[in-house]
């Protein structure tokens, strides 16, 4: 099998393309199939929702099977591999997804396209996976989605009892061989070979998919006073992720390490523009001059008056405008405009309310991430205290985006120290282990620009628009992790890595029979 890829970045504006170099030349056939230096008897993969073949918002039957992993053990086998396992999900018999525990369900069902109403919706139906139906067995894909580094060695976190504070991971309570074991116990208790280690993102990426709202825990060395969204300090990541790898090495062990993907290279926080809201989706002339009438005029004056007037604004009639968002980082002004409001006839009997919602508010700009969740967000009327006009309560709008649907200069800068240092970490501690390393930050970043197959087609890193771009897309419906697609990418990447640093020669996949996202007539 033959495949080769190019790597295009797209010119400003949509000018044109730059092929560079084909990044696989080998000439790679069932007569040259070799494992080289590498040894794939037992693979064993550590991670976290990307190890586990999540996609479209949870781990379902179907999905699981193209797992990196998965597809990775299958080309394995051409080469000497041998068995792989991976958590039973036997149980999903609607091939549904999500959780249930004791019946009741904890998570939601796998998202699709309902091509009667043209957008992702998640899959009609309940789910079947019990979390209490104990499996107590080890597997060689030990991808624990939600786990963040320091997971992967606490004690108890695949303990049922744990569930109710929050303590344990109901994915692993699932197949955790004992209460008490912890992740990379269970994994050494397969005795690999050979491994790949992609951990890392969550100590980071769950800051960014809360907005923002949990702690940069720099400088706090224990994870145990971390909040679930809170960015892991990098000393406690390097202390965990040398154990991690010291543990998978110490028999002698090869392996392949994946680097951590900037959050700024996937869909979940570039597929909703700053300036979303249409002339049309306003009102045209008409509602645009009504909005600006009876709040972004006045509001432009009160915050002028107050040395703020750059905050806000007055809509345009004939270009896109930007939605308003909460900007924590702001002096918080509230007080002042309510202040003004009360000395106008016309604002005062609303000046308390101005005052408290537009303390902290500004029209987003080019420089600030919307979250994918705010799509359903934006345009919708929010409740509001009585007296207040209703017309005063459309999201994004009349009423601000909140803190936790908007990422902002500062908690992207915050998200990229800590993406730096922990790359820079598993560099470091997989060269004292000469231990290869697959970019997958790169390699994410390449998506963006545009990834050409052999076969002429360009696949990105966009979010589902429509049969336009169904086949090109490689990221699930979350907006976060890769869809099957996607996941058979990422295989080839460390395929690659293998094949150039342990003289192995083992076949590529091809990307184009791998499924992106689900369409269903209805739903």
């Amino acid at each position: 099998m033959k495949n080769k890829f190019l790597y295009i970045p797209f010119l400003a504006l949509g000018l044109g393309l730059v092929a560079c170099e084909p990044e696989f030349k080998d000439e790679i056939n069932a007569g040259t199939y070799t494992n080289g230096e590498a040894d794939f008897t037992t693979y064993v993969a550590i991670g976290n929702s990307l190890t586990a073949g999540y996609m479209d918002g949870t781990v379902f039957r179907s999905g699981q099977n193209n797992s990196y992993p998965n597809i990775l053990a299958k080309q394995f086998k051409l080469v000497g591999g041998g068995t792989f396992t991976q958590p039973s999900y036997e149980d999903d018999v609607n091939d549904l997804g999500g959780l249930i525990l004791m019946g009741t369900p904890q998570t939601l069902t796998r998202m699709v396209i309902n091509m009667s109403t043209g957008g992702p919706q998640n899959l009609a139906g309940t789910p079947t996976i019990e979390i209490s139906k104990l499996q107590q067995k080890a597997y060689n894909n030990m991808g624990i989605p939600g786990a963040k580094s320091f997971h992967l060695l606490a004690a108890g976190y695949g303990n049922l009892q744990g569930l109710a504070t929050k303590t344990a991971n109901p994915y692993f309570v699932r197949h955790a061989t004992t209460p008490t074991t912890t992740v990379l116990a269970d994994a050494m208790s397969m005795n690999p070979t050979f491994f790949t280690n992609w951990i890392g993102s969550n100590d980071v990426l769950a800051y960014a998919l809360s907005g923002g709202t949990g702690v940069d825990q720099k400088g706090n060395t224990n994870p145990a006073t971390y909040g679930s969204d809170d960015i892991t300090d990098p000393n406690v990541f390097a202390q965990v992720y040398a154990t991690i790898m010291n543990t998978l090495t110490a028999n002698g062990a090869k392996g392949v390490v994946a680097t951590i993907p900037s959050v700024t290279s996937i869909p979940y926080f570039t597929t909703v523009k700053y300036n979303p809201l249409s002339v049309a989706a306003l009102g045209e002339t008409a509602g645009i001059n009504t909005i600006n009438q009876s709040l972004y005029g006045p509001m432009k004056a009160i915050l002028t008056a107050v040395g703020a007037g750059d905050r806000i604004e007055l809509l345009s009639t004939t270009s896109a405008n930007p939605v308003i968002i909460v900007d924590k980082t702001l002096p918080n002004l509230s007080a002042q405009i309510t202040a003004v409001a009360s000395q106008v006839p016309e604002l005062a009997p609303l000046a308390g309310y101005l005052g408290a919602t537009f303390g902290q508010v500004r029209q987003a700009n080019k420089n600030d991430l919307i979250l994918l969740t705010a799509s359903s967000a934006i345009g919708k009327t929010t409740t509001l205290p009585t007296g207040v006009p209703e017309t005063l309560g459309v999201v994004g709008v009349t009423y601000p985006l909140g803190d936790a649907l908007v990422l902002l200069p500062s908690e992207q800068q915050a998200i990229t120290e800590a993406t730096t240092a922990f790359n820079q970490i598993i560099r470091q501690i997989a060269a004292s282990k000469n231990i290869p390393v697959a970019d997958m930050n790169r390699i994410m970043n390449d998506l963006v620009a545009g990834l050409r197959n052999s076969d002429g087609q360009i696949y990105t890193a966009d979010y589902f628009k429509g049969t336009g771009n169904l086949n090109t897309v490689m990221f699930s419906l979350d907006g976060v992790h890769p869809n099957s697609r996607g996941y058979a990418f990422v295989a080839n990447e460390i395929i690659k890595v293998i094949n150039q640093n342990y003289k192995a020669r083992i076949p590529f996949v091809n990307v184009a029979d791998y499924q992106g996202p689900k369409l269903v007539p209805s739903n």
